[in-house]
């Protein structure tokens, strides 16, 4: 978790604290709707609380939010709103969570972002829950032409229930390049995600990673649209740790375009009798063995080394 005090915007329950930045017009949402006729038209209705972040000059430094709950039973509802101007590149740092175990709170989350022609920003969201907490969080990602989003999602403490929604729209040129990792215990998620390549020459890549231990329940549903000559690929890959826990991965592909290219990916299984066997024939016990698979799974990288040997972190089917 980022720190709160290096934070530009930092939620703590439904109190917001602002710190601006050279370059950059920060404000919560209500404070923009009001001074900025503009940005009207961005939120589904007047919002009661959330960030709106303006980005009209490149950054040196990335931007860093925190929405926290801190307190018990709270219920948040934010709407976020972030705008990069037309060639300007960005980095920002995003945090949801719970401070701790046993808060019993709500959030609801929505966010929109749109990178204008030309522009460039990379996103790093990380989410952090309760195990009783209750969790729902919207994304809409607006590429203008040639613009490019890198957005790296990860939910490492998955409430109760957990509900992500994303929308994603590229014009010509534009590039997208999403990735979700999700680790669930005693949880149950349901994640829809829908890329629509509307522009020729756009490129759309969504991946998906999740790990299911004990009672769990996770349904996901990726789509990739090609309206126009472009190219898109859904990833999908879920690692199953229980019988009493259930994983449905589902990828779309809708081409409406003859000169498009979709391609995907899927596979739900679990983790190598051989790849365990190893393990703990190095000194592992089971648990450190399966954490340490998990651990490469939800990472960049596909292997795990130890000592002069690496075995794959791929499921086995």
């Amino acid at each position: 978790m980022k720190d709160v005090k290096g934070a530009n915007y930092t939620q703590i329950d439904n109190k917001a604290q602002i710190v601006q930045q050279e370059n950059v017009v920060i404000l919560t949402s209500p404070k923009a709707y009001e001074r900025f006729d503009w940005s009207r038209e961005h939120f589904p209705t007047k919002p009661y609380e959330g960030y709106f972040i303006w980005i009209k000059n490149s950054l040196a430094d990335p931007l860093i939010t925190n929405t926290l709950i801190c307190s018990e039973h709270v219920s948040q509802s934010t709407m976020n709103l972030v705008v990069v101007e037309e060639g300007i590149r960005a980095k920002m740092y995003n945090t949801c969570a719970a401070k701790r175990q046993n808060l019993y709170g709500k959030h609801v989350g929505r966010t929109k972002t749109i990178v204008k022609k030309n522009a460039m920003l990379e996103i790093n969201h990380l989410h952090s829950w309760g195990k009783d907490d209750q969790v729902s969080s919207s994304m809409e990602l607006i590429l203008e032409k040639g613009a490019e989003i890198y957005l790296t999602q990860k939910c490492q403490r998955a409430p109760m229930k957990l509900v992500l929604e994303n929308r994603n729209y590229l014009d010509e040129k534009a590039s997208l390049n999403y990735s979700t990792t999700i680790l669930a215990n005693e949880s149950k998620i349901e994640m829809y995600d829908d890329t629509y390549l509307n522009g020729k020459d756009a490129n759309g890549i969504s991946r998906v990673k999740v790990i299911a231990k004990k009672n769990t329940e996770i349904n996901t549903k990726s789509r990739m649209f090609a309206n126009e000559s472009a190219t898109g690929h859904l990833d999908c890959m879920g690692l199953l740790l229980s019988n009493d826990s259930s994983i449905v991965a589902v990828p779309e592909l809708i081409n409406k375009n003859k000169d498009a290219s979709l391609t995907h990916e899927a596979s739900v299984g679990k983790i190598s009798d051989e790849v365990l066997n190893y393990l703990r024939s190095r000194g592992l016990s089971e648990d450190q063995a399966i954490d340490l698979v998990i651990t490469g799974f939800l990472g960049e990288e596909e292997k795990i080394v130890i000592g002069d040997t690496v075995i794959s972190s791929k499921v086995n089917m």
